[in-house]
């Protein structure tokens, strides 16, 4: 990751001197994360974009790995911090979180509550059912009597409950996987990338399989309202596509495919 991260810096040099001007402001975000020597990242385990591998404890995926690489270039370490998804906004207000960077669907209620970050990456909600009962639930009308689980929080649950149906609010939306895979629940609504990386053939979920996609939505990274960091991530963002190497880090992780263009 040292290599991609040493990459991924090269697009700094292109904003450097922004970022140099927000901290000139008393009221600068990016002045208050560069005096405490650091960006602390929201997230919650969410392969591919922020996990950790078996047997270590460093934070890798395409989110973990950009976010660092951002973090670097503004002169700080980063720190990864697992919130519950439910309390995002409330642990950005608290200051207890700089951002949160964990494929985060811009719903209206983030976009009115964060200062957003550009759209980043395409994105889902489906459906994932035990694959034995995958042609039995191949559209909206065929889930009514199912008992979902959800992550609290998210746009999937958003989803569920404009359709009215039956569901338990889980922690994460891998605890969500764990429920179908157990039985506990008939099925789950995660996002698309998730499902992609965690279920299927050579997953640890080769019983479950996806089918509806409720929606299309799209994923963008969330800071303190007014903070002049979202444009300074702009910027890096934009800088990291042209050099390509923000497509490098997608590649890793398998999600280049829902990239999206940053100008």
């Amino acid at each position: 990751m040292k290599k991609l991260i040493a990459m991924l810096l090269t697009s700094s040099m292109i904003f450097s001197m922004t970022a140099t001007a927000f901290a000139s402001t008393d009221e600068s975000d990016a002045a208050y994360v560069k005096e405490n020597g650091k960006l602390v990242v929201g997230i919650t385990d969410f392969a591919p974009m922020d996990y950790k591998e078996e047997g270590s404890d460093e934070w890798v995926g395409f989110d973990a790995d950009m976010a660092a690489a951002f973090a670097e270039s503004l002169g700080v370490e980063v720190e990864f911090v697992e919130i519950d998804w439910d309390n995002k906004i409330m642990e950005l207000e608290g200051k207890t979180i700089d951002c949160v960077w964990n494929g985060m669907t811009l719903t209206d209620e983030v976009t009115s509550s964060m200062e957003c970050s550009n759209a980043y990456c395409n994105n889902a909600q489906v459906v994932v059912v035990p694959e034995d009962k995958a042609d039995q639930y191949q559209d909206v009308d065929s889930l009514a009597d199912l008992n979902f689980a959800v992550e609290a929080g998210s746009a999937g649950e958003a989803e569920i409950s404009a359709l009215g149906l039956n569901y338990t609010a889980v922690k994460a939306q891998s605890d969500a996987l764990m429920e179908v895979s157990a039985g506990t629940s008939d099925a789950a609504v995660i996002d698309l990338l998730m499902a992609a990386a965690m279920i299927g053939e050579g997953t640890g979920y080769e019983s479950l399989t996806h089918t509806v996609e409720l929606n299309s939505e799209e994923y963008g990274v969330g800071f303190r309202k007014g903070s002049d960091l979202a444009e300074a991530l702009n910027e890096f963002f934009a800088a990291s596509y042209e050099d390509g190497s923000m497509l490098e880090c997608a590649e890793k992780y398998g999600v280049q495919d829902a990239v999206i263009e940053q100008k």
